[in-house]
């Protein structure tokens, strides 16, 4: 299990990094063109703010996994370890219902999409929706895969990955 984290884990940060660098790419040389010889790609807008979708949405579980979203404390800080551990199961199990909850609704609005045409690209709009969906799946997983840690209270991974000594 642990050398399957390290590879999915690893896979997301490629992916995001690659979406990043594209996303980058195509608005450095549109900049660039538009400003040595007055001509814009007419692609590379629209293109762009399609990566960053795409990126947020895969980048979001990584995040997670480090605690990067936001979150309030206050009662938390309050209890005792044990309300504090069946707290965060809770809260757990509502992120768990939530994630699902927003996969179906973006798979259903990938559905309802299909038809639409981005403007510049001609490209399905359910090709760019359907970051929606794959994102929140990989949340759940994401999610998963440090649940033990989260629920007890342990130190989540710093880097993303899980470290040698953690147990999987």
């Amino acid at each position: 299990m642990h050398t399957f984290e390290r590879i999915f884990v690893a896979i997301n940060k490629w992916v995001v990094v690659l979406l990043l660098a594209a996303m980058s790419s195509i608005v450095f040389a549109n900049v660039s063109l538009r400003y040595l010889s007055n001509f814009s790609i007419t692609w590379a807008e629209e293109v762009a703010r399609y990566l960053m979708i795409w990126m947020t949405f895969l980048g979001a579980g990584l995040s997670l996994r480090i605690g990067g979203h936001v979150a309030i404390t206050n009662l938390h800080d309050f209890l005792g370890t044990r309300p504090q551990r069946l707290l965060r199961a809770f809260i757990g199990l509502l992120l768990i219902c939530f994630f699902v909850a927003m996969m179906w609704i973006g798979y259903e609005y990938m559905n309802r999409m299909g038809r639409q045409l981005t403007p510049a690209t001609r490209i399905p709009f359910s090709y760019i929706y359907a970051a929606m969906p794959i994102g929140f799946a990989l949340m759940i997983a994401h999610f998963l895969l440090i649940a033990r840690s989260y629920i007890l209270g342990e130190d989540l991974p710093t880097d993303n990955v899980p470290t040698e000594g953690a147990a999987g």
